[in-house]
């Protein structure tokens, strides 16, 4: 659910607090806030946000000229995904850059003449949103940033007119314009804005790029096109099946959760010591999750770690979790009884039970006494490691928290050990 941000005079409020405000002329005139906001065609002689450390001072400016030359503002030699590369490498490494960078994308998506630009603007706030969140304070203002652009194409192109015919009173006609065109100039501007303010809500939980490998090309070249096309990680169970529709048309589950669970067992995961509790190498599990998302599993696997960790992260990462929130409450009331709990898993959706049942019917898998003597998983373990994908508590309260977890826990586990789900063997 989309909740509305803060108002536009608290965003005012905050921006009179927090930018660093520039000068212009020999005077050098403070310019105003309205002006330090707005699309600005030159360089920037020091950061957009006030900041003490050196290092950000210098480095926010270069970020400014990789900002404009992604947007097509500035002539460069390097291709756009490479631009791109280099502005979130610098942030993703450095923390202090990331709200800079994100109060620039807002400067240079404002009043611009060129809906191009203004797209490939929202283009790189979307790519960047994949890899880093902005601080907690700055969150709020990036969100009604956002939040004021979910509906907003037609406003944006008469805006576009206005200041087109504002400009060429002022300017001769022989002077070479910026091209404007609001017409075919690809996805219209609150597309970019309805996918920013859900991966700013998720990215605001889950945090950013993990690992110690900088992001690369192809991480960009794939947060770009998840703008578009969907990724198998992060959507509802409806989105990824509709995806799979033309690849896997008879499949009932999910190809992602499917191929990853044989996966985990082709490698001899039921025999792994510590399967689900010891994290795979987390760069190997985001090079993985990059060719899952290409519908591609690769031959060179070799640790079960790898897969099984995936695995978790898509469970996690659903949209709404396998067990959907309105059965949530039955779920922990009935955490001590089988038949009870097994009567929950027939009431969900038919795609939700599949789903679930297919999981509940892996675990079990692991569950046979023969393979706990190896795996040192048994049923509490597995429950305990598996239970936070399947569902989420809403409270914010840690004692409401913390009893939940257990009761959670306790519910899988019922299901592990009572759910008959010998039918989903076989079925893909």
């Amino acid at each position: 659910t989309l909740r509305k941000p803060i108002s536009q005079s608290s965003m005012a409020d905050w921006a009179s607090k927090n930018l660093n405000m520039h000068t212009q002329g020999i005077f050098r005139r403070r310019i105003s806030i309205s002006n330090m906001l707005s699309w600005n065609g030159g360089s920037i002689k020091k950061p957009m946000l006030i900041t003490s450390n050196r290092t950000i001072k210098k480095e926010a400016c270069e970020l400014f000229k990789l900002v404009q030359s992604y947007m097509g503002d500035r002539q460069t030699r390097m291709d756009r995904n490479h631009v791109a590369l280099v502005a979130v490498t610098k942030c993703w490494s450095m923390q202090g850059l990331r709200d800079e960078l994100y109060i620039q994308l807002i400067r240079q998506t404002t009043d611009n003449m060129c809906y191009r630009s203004l797209a490939w603007g929202w283009e790189l706030m979307a790519i960047s949103l994949a890899f880093f969140s902005p601080s907690p304070k700055f969150q709020s203002y990036l969100e009604g940033y956002i939040y004021r652009h979910l509906d907003s194409d037609e406003n944006i192109a008469q805006r576009i007119k206005e200041l087109v015919d504002l400009k060429n009173k002022k300017i001769s006609k022989s002077r070479k314009k910026r091209k404007q065109n609001t017409e075919d100039e690809g996805l219209p501007i609150s597309t970019f804005a309805k996918y920013c303010y859900r991966k700013l809500q998720k990215v605001a939980v889950t945090g950013g790029k993990k690992g110690l490998r900088k992001p690369t090309v192809e991480e960009i070249a794939h947060a770009r096109n998840a703008i578009v096309t969907p990724s198998l990680f992060g959507s509802s169970l409806e989105e990824i099946m509709l995806r799979q529709q033309d690849m896997y048309p008879g499949n009932k589950l999910p190809w992602v959760q499917t191929q990853l669970s044989q996966q985990v067992l082709a490698l001899g995961g039921e025999q792994t010591e510590g399967i689900f509790r010891i994290p795979g190498d987390i760069d190997e599990v985001n090079a993985l999750k990059l060719q899952v998302d290409q519908w591609r599993i690769p031959s060179s696997l070799s640790d079960p770690n790898i897969p099984a960790s995936l695995l978790k992260l898509w469970y996690r990462e659903l949209e709404e979790p396998v067990i959907p929130q309105q059965f949530y409450k039955e779920c922990i009331s009935n955490y001590e009884n089988p038949d009870a709990a097994v009567a929950v898993v027939q009431l969900l959706p038919e795609l939700n039970r599949l789903v679930l049942c297919y999981l509940i019917h892996f675990l079990q898998i692991f569950a046979q006494p023969s393979n706990v003597g190896r795996t040192k998983m048994d049923v509490n373990n597995l429950a305990m490691v598996m239970a936070p994908n399947c569902l989420r508590c809403q409270s914010d309260d840690p004692r409401v928290i913390f009893e939940n977890t257990r009761k959670e826990m306790s519910f899988l586990r019922m299901l592990i050990v009572h759910l008959d789900t010998s039918f989903v063997e076989g079925l893909v």
